[in-house]
Parts: structure tokens; sequence; C-alpha cells
């Protein structure tokens, strides 16, 4: 029984710490930047030796593909969350609910933001098949309901005869084909362009750029929002 509890107690330690670590390097790359998450740096801003940290991250490169793992997975619950939470709702409120939980995600998680879809990690070289394969294809898919629940309410508003499937990369392809086999060409670029509307404000916001501009970025996101959905002719 008492080794029992002392190896529950070591698993539970190095959870926590392991977590720390986690929290420290995104701590880091909100004040410096990518460059800034090292191992070397975490064990100094942790009080370890560079030797310890080892015995947690064999390289940095494993804690950086560990924090993507995280984040991402993350992001893909929040908004599979809002999609499943709004399953009775119009397509035009399903599409607003999932861009409010990615933008809801985006602000309060800033520095996992920037680490999947901005700045890149110097010299960071991702495993085989992506850091976080099952999670980015949660939010692909995702991002193509929002575009098959589009299409399906109003396909005529959206045009779009001029695209093939030779237009799209053959892993984007995988991930949406299977999920929406009747979503054609165009529904896959309406997709594309869905993400183009909700990526780019949050973005802006993420990186501080409208800050200096709008005191009420939330106004001006809804506002967005109402004129995506009556674009894609939604009511």
């Amino acid at each position: 029984m008492a080794g029992t509890r002392s190896t529950g107690r070591r698993e539970r330690l190095r959870a926590e710490t392991t977590a720390e670590i986690k929290r420290t390097a995104l701590e880091l790359m909100g004040g410096g930047g990518p460059d800034a998450i090292t191992l070397r740096a975490i064990a100094r801003e942790m009080g370890m030796t560079a030797n310890a940290i080892y015995g947690y991250f064999a390289a940095r490169d494993d804690l950086v593909t560990a924090l993507i793992e995280d984040v991402y997975t993350a992001l893909a619950d929040a908004v599979d969350a809002a999609w499943a939470a709004s399953a009775q709702g119009t397509p035009a409120v399903r599409i607003q609910a999932w861009a409010h939980a990615f933008r809801g995600w985006a602000l309060a998680n800033p520095e996992g933001f920037r680490l999947i879809y901005g700045d890149p990690v110097p010299g960071y070289r991702a495993p085989d098949g992506g850091p976080a394969p099952d999670a980015a294809r949660r939010v692909c898919v995702g991002i193509a309901a929002l575009a098959d629940a589009a299409w399906t309410a109003a396909q005529p508003a959206h045009g779009g005869d001029e695209f093939d499937w030779d237009d799209f990369d053959p892993g984007l392809l995988g991930k949406v084909r299977p999920a929406f086999p009747a979503l054609p060409p165009a529904g896959v670029a309406l997709a594309l362009r869905i993400w183009g509307h909700l990526h780019g404000l949050v973005a802006l916001e993420v990186y501080g750029h409208l800050s200096a501009q709008t005191l009420a970025p939330d106004k001006l996101f809804r506002a967005e929002l109402t004129q995506l959905v009556r674009t894609l002719g939604l009511a």
C-alpha cells in the first residue's frame, strides 16, 4: 500500500511539473515571441537545472509538439461544444455560435492562438503527420460543417461553379470529403472563404492591431458575422 501511494505521488508531481513547464513556455512566448521557448530558459524561470528539465522533455521540439497538441485540442473541444450545443438552431445561429466560440478561445489563449496560427517556432520540426493531427482534423471538419450548413440552406446564393477538386490540397480534401461527401468543390471554397472572414478579425484582435482602432472589437466582430450570414443568403 505504501509503495502504491509513493508511486501515485510521484506521478502526480510529475504531471504537475509537466503542466508548469508548459505554462512557463507559453508565458515566455507571450513575452518574447517563439524564440523565447527554450528548455534552458524554462528551467531558469522555474528554478530547475537544465538536466532536470530534460527528464521531462528530451528536446525543445518535443515540448513544442506537446504544447501544440494541448492548445489545438482545447480549441477543437471549444468549437465542437458550441456546434453541438447549437444543434437545434438555424444555420445562421450555428455559424455564429461556432465563430464566437473560436474568438472566445483565442482571446482567452492568445499564446496558444499564436502558436498554432501565427508565429512559427524557429527551427521546429513537426513529427510525421503533424503535431496535432486529430485536433487539426476536427477544426477543419468544423469549418467545413459551417459551409455545409450554409450550402444546404442557400445553395443558389453561393455560385462557385468555377472551382474543381484540383484547386485544393489533397490533405484538405482527405479531411473534408469523408465528412461531407455531398459538398461540391464550390462548397469547399466556401469553407475557406468563411474561415478567412472569421480568422482575419480574430488575428487582428489577438495581435493587438485593433486596440488602437476601436474600443468595441466585440461589436465589430458581431457586425462582421451578421454581414457574413447575410452574404451567405441566410436569415
